[in-house]
């Protein structure tokens, strides 16, 4: 197990990242000062060290600087800087050090940095063979989520991280499955099936009630409050709490949502004592909180807070297999819905719906699925059923050539597959049953780089 040593005196900053790092399989050491973090490089011999240059009794910089001159070479030493000390970080490169990022920062990023540092002894470890898992529908393998390779590495990270990670951040444009995503990491952590999941959309309650709807509030704490209400922390208790759109939430808002997943503790209005909570929560926006954060829009130790464990759902445009797999799902749910036996896909619906943009991605193609079941006569579903006046999906010009699709499915696929290796050449072609020298010249081909 590597060894890492963590210099970080921000206490939320400070503990996402120890979270993430054990998530990780790092065995991780964190310091809040120079002093502290001297002593431990004196003790222990680490494989890496993350250090914050600001620290409250010194810098980070003078730490490598003066380790660096009493010691010689040292372990890849890795810096967390604001964005106007870039220079510095810069400077600290050429003296020696591995690598740096700015504020705010993908945890991601610079777990992948450490990994990329520390070599082999920070190795992953490897995503199961699909031989593993079932393809069923409603099975508890990879498939769950979609059969395509993006949605296998998702619900293969899901099945990781569902266990262990008590706050995970769930990225994607509108309409990908989100929530889907919620449900299955909540089906996966509580199999049982018993404990609650409570969906909440951040941006659809008012301003003024919020407040109350999150953290409930006790009988006479405002006007009109003329009985005790639990709010929706509270109902998540022993559970999953999913706050939709965590974007759109006011600073003051922002504020209360941190000191709960900071203190596991929720305080209803008008109370006098915090109640303790016991709950998962998963956050998702469609918006880059990144950018908000840099706007100063979103709170940066909020930000950290809820960003321990990131996952990604992909538009439905870049999963293509992914497209038939789901209507047959709603159809059947149609079906169900009806007490009535399922319908199926003509061919010609069935290449309106491969060929379709889908710029409403997984709800447009449950929205055209119900419309054509509601409005539509007989046991097939054609492409007039689900595009009016027999509107192709996209125009025929407009159709990639066989041979240009499958070049770009094998690059989409080169890229997942070296992503989940962090780009290590070897174990990728390990992994796809090549050569080393296929997978350079199949990059190489495609225009590959590394931040790719």
């Amino acid at each position: 197990m590597p060894q890492l040593l963590l210099i970080e005196d921000d206490p939320i900053m400070g503990e996402s990242l120890l979270d993430r790092f054990e998530l990780e399989g790092f065995e991780v050491r964190w310091s809040q000062t120079v002093e502290q973090a001297a002593v431990l490089l004196e003790q222990s011999a680490f494989d890496a060290v993350v250090s914050d240059v600001r620290l409250p009794d010194g810098s980070g910089e003078r730490l490598f600087e003066s380790r660096l001159r009493s010691t010689g070479p040292l372990p890849p030493w890795l810096f967390i800087t604001a964005f106007a000390s870039v220079d510095r970080a810069v400077a600290m490169l050429q003296a020696g050090a591995r690598d740096y990022v700015t504020k705010p920062f993908d945890i991601a990023e610079l777990v992948s940095k450490v990994r990329a540092a520390v070599g082999s002894q920070g190795e992953a470890t490897p995503a199961p063979s699909g031989s593993e898992y079932g393809c069923t529908e409603d099975g508890p393998g990879e498939a769950a989520l979609g059969p395509s390779t993006a949605m296998r590495l998702l619900a293969a990270q899901a099945r990781k991280l569902a266990l262990r990670a008590r706050t995970v951040l769930i990225t994607g444009e509108s309409g990908v499955g989100k929530e889907v995503l919620a449900r299955y990491l909540h089906g996966l952590a509580h199999p049982q099936g018993a404990a609650p999941f409570v969906a909440v959309n951040c941006g659809a309650i008012p301003e003024t009630l919020i407040e109350a709807a999150l953290f409930g509030h006790e009988r006479g704490a405002f006007t009109g409050a003329d009985r005790q209400r639990r709010g929706y922390v509270e109902q998540a208790q022993g559970g999953t709490l999913f706050l939709d759109e965590i974007a759109e939430l006011t600073p003051a808002m922002q504020v209360r949502l941190l000191r709960v997943l900071q203190e596991r503790q929720v305080q209803r209005l008008g109370a006098e004592a915090p109640l303790d909570v016991d709950l998962h929560v998963i956050c998702a926006t469609h918006r880059d909180l990144q950018l908000q954060v840099q706007q100063g829009r979103f709170r940066e130790d909020l930000y950290y807070r809820i960003h321990v464990v990131h996952l990604r759902v992909p538009p439905l445009r870049e999963r293509p297999g992914d497209v038939l797999w789901l209507a047959q799902r709603f159809l059947l749910e149609q079906a169900q819905a009806g007490f009535e036996a399922p319908r199926h896909l003509t061919a010609s619906a069935r290449a309106a719906l491969i060929g379709h943009a889908w710029p409403g991605n997984v709800r447009e193609l449950q929205n055209r699925v119900e419309r054509a079941c509601v409005m539509g006569e007989g046991p097939e579903v054609s492409a007039a059923d689900l595009f009016e006046e027999h509107e192709p999906a996209a125009p025929a010009a407009d159709l990639p050539t066989l041979e240009a699709f499958m070049a770009e499915a094998e690059k989409a696929y080169l890229v997942a597959v070296l992503a989940r290796f962090d780009g290590r050449v070897g174990l990728a072609a390990q992994a796809l049953g090549v050569s080393r020298k296929t997978v350079w010249e199949k990059s190489r081909r495609y225009g590959l780089r590394a931040d790719d």
